[in-house]
């Protein structure tokens, strides 16, 4: 059964197909159990705001699926989208460990469904069973890691078409040939945002790939025509 965003409904965790296998809430059967009396699943429209930077947390919230995006905003008001997490992702976490207010800005990108855990009842969790606090642990791990990959990349890259071209390039994982067909449901700012760079600089040098015959686009899919000299622009 789909809910109006058209997203698959879930009953309880146990059960959730969705679930990753390296997602912060694959735990064992009996923990897993134990975690889905915690939270509260909703379902909420592109755009909504799950916490703003600066906020006390209330919880954290498991992305079931969807997609959302994580941004901070400088004193002037620029705005750098640092992470789109995906599906398995826990969101808020190392506000709740630390006991410090929320360091991120979480926007959903399309429909989401979310599994949220109060935060004095997810720190009881973790408190009684030690493989929650590894998931826990794990994937805090992951996110600094990916955190310092994204800087590596945003500050290595010698141009703005350098960075352009890993962005697009980041979207073809688990696709191969020459070719390569991905959608994209990111607008220019939002692209802009991703690389540190202006919405009409992003429009610019997109015109400029698809004049060099490197991406046709067909609509919102992106259509990679030439990928090694895509590539070669990382260099």
């Amino acid at each position: 059964m789909n809910s109006p965003y058209g997203l698959e409904m879930v009953e309880n965790c146990v059960s959730c197909s969705l679930r990753q296998q390296h997602g912060f809430c694959n735990f064992s059967p009996a923990l897993q159990a134990q975690f889905d009396e915690l939270g509260h699943h909703s379902i909420f429209p592109a755009g909504a705001l799950l916490f703003v930077e600066g906020q006390r947390p209330r919880g954290v919230y498991v992305l079931c699926s969807g997609h959302v995006k994580l941004s901070t905003t400088s004193a002037g008001g620029r705005v750098l989208i640092l992470k789109v997490a995906g599906p398995g992702e826990v969101l808020g976490l190392s506000a709740i460990l630390s006991g410090t207010v929320c360091e991120l800005t979480a926007e959903t990108a399309r429909p989401c469904r979310v599994n949220f855990v109060e935060r004095e009842v997810l720190l009881d969790f973790l408190r009684r069973n030690g493989e929650a606090g590894l998931h826990s642990a794990k994937a805090l791990s992951m996110e600094f890691q990916a955190a310092f990959r994204d800087v590596q990349d945003i500050i290595m890259a010698r141009s703005s078409a350098g960075k352009l071209a890993r962005l697009i390039l980041s979207w073809t994982a688990g696709h191969d040939g020459n070719e390569v067909r991905v959608r994209s449901t990111f607008t220019h700012e939002e692209m802009a945002q991703m690389i540190g760079t202006s919405r009409e600089t992003v429009t610019r040098l997109l015109s400029d790939l698809k004049r060099r015959e490197l991406i046709r686009l067909e609509g919102s899919t992106l259509v990679i025509r030439n990928r090694p000299a895509l590539e070669a622009l990382l260099a």
